[in-house]
This record gives C-alpha cells, sequence and structure tokens, in this order.
C-alpha cells in the first residue's frame, strides 16, 4: 500500500482531508464567482469559466510535477 509519512512530515489523515476539502471548495467558488465578476468588465462568461478551469488545470499539474 501506500506510504506516505504522514507523522514524519507534522501531519495526520484528518488534516490532510480538511486540507483537499478546503481546497476544492476554493476552486468551486472561484469557479462560481469569476464569470460574473469579468462580464462586469465585457469578458463572455463561457470563456471566463473555461479560462479558470484551464488555468487552474494547468497550475495543479505544475503544482503536482514540482512539489
Amino acid at each position: 500500500m501506500f506510504h506516505f509519512h504522514l507523522a514524519e512530515n507534522g501531519t495526520t489523515v484528518k488534516t490532510e482531508i480538511i486540507a483537499g476539502i478546503t481546497t476544492f471548495l476554493s476552486m468551486v467558488y472561484i469557479l462560481a464567482v469569476y464569470p460574473s465578476v469579468m462580464g462586469e468588465i465585457g469578458f463572455p462568461a463561457g470563456g471566463a469559466v473555461i479560462a479558470a478551469a484551464i488555468a487552474s488545470f494547468i497550475g495543479t499539474v505544475l503544482m503536482g510535477l514540482f512539489g
């Protein structure tokens, strides 16, 4: 099975699950609010959602590779 050495890194499974849920909810909030903010300055809402999703995907992949 997987060995993540959580205790050695000063964390617990509960802490990691809460961190994951917090990150997920933050991204959902951004994807929900970002189009309305960008729409106020004339950017199409559909394009704003796609741009935010692609940017978050690229950022997540880069963090995963270099982290």
